[in-house]
């Protein structure tokens, strides 16, 4: 039995850049208000074409086995049929809904 691996697109926002990454794993961290990615996607290395955007991601994280975003940070996460261009864009500017603000919970001890 082939079981289709998933893919997720994640889109977060970074120091007012807007991340979109893909990966294989994503969960809810230990870490309290994280979230964790694993298996990051990049396109194949044998395009022609060079994407700067893409390239940038790939060295950035370079080296990272996983990920920890901050909950509030993250935007959107969708599972998708197939990997697309990760890229990294400005926030600035573009926004038309803004959160609510929100209390951060706190753990109790009982």
């Amino acid at each position: 039995m082939n079981k289709v691996k998933s893919v997720y697109r994640v889109k977060f926002v970074n120091q007012d850049k807007l991340y979109e990454v893909y990966c294989s794993q994503i969960y809810q961290s230990d870490m309290f208000g994280f979230l964790e990615i694993e298996e990051l996607i990049f396109g194949e290395r044998s395009q022609l074409l060079v994407d700067p955007g893409e390239e940038r991601l790939q060295k950035e994280f370079s080296g990272v086995k996983r990920s920890y975003i901050p909950m509030h940070s993250i935007v959107r996460i969708d599972e998708v049929e197939k990997e697309g261009t990760p890229k990294i864009s400005d926030s600035k500017g573009r926004a038309t809904v803004t959160s609510f603000p929100t209390a951060i919970p706190t753990r109790t001890s009982d």
